[in-house]
């Protein structure tokens, strides 16, 4: 701003022109693709889970993600840029709990009651400490 305006005795204008350049420029990047109801959509399909899509797991996948994204909305995302709207909605990264179909618990339980305390190792007894000081015990 050039001092001439100050001196000048336009004080009101010099004023008015440092009030326009405090005001915010406004939204910096592109502006989201994704609207308010479009994340709701999203999160309805992530809560019918995987197979509503027709993948075989129930296991979501950034991959499988994007690809709802594009089922409900129309918009298609990467699968990087899909792991950052679920992390808007609140979703983690979960692993699944790698357990076999066939497991019996009541037979894990009694197999840990009985047949573990046989096989586990048990400390031996200590020898009589020595008396020598320079000797480890």
């Amino acid at each position: 701003m050039p001092w001439s305006i100050f001196l000048s005795g336009n004080h009101d204008k010099w004023l008015s022109s440092r009030q326009r350049a405090l005001k915010k420029a406004g939204r910096a990047g592109r502006r989201p693709r994704l609207r308010a109801d479009d994340l709701r959509r999203i999160e309805r399909g992530l809560t019918r889970g995987p197979q509503a899509l027709g993948y075989e797991t129930s296991l979501w996948t950034s991959w499988r993600v994007a690809h709802l994204i594009e089922e409900e909305c129309g918009v298609r995302y990467h699968a990087s840029q899909a792991w950052r709207i679920l992390r808007r909605l609140g979703w983690s990264c979960q692993r699944p709990a790698g357990r076999a179909l066939e497991r019996d618990e009541e037979k894990i339980r009694l197999w840990k009651q009985k047949r573990w305390p046989e096989i586990k190792k048990k400390p031996g007894k200590k020898a009589v400490p020595s008396s020598s000081s320079t000797k480890v015990d």
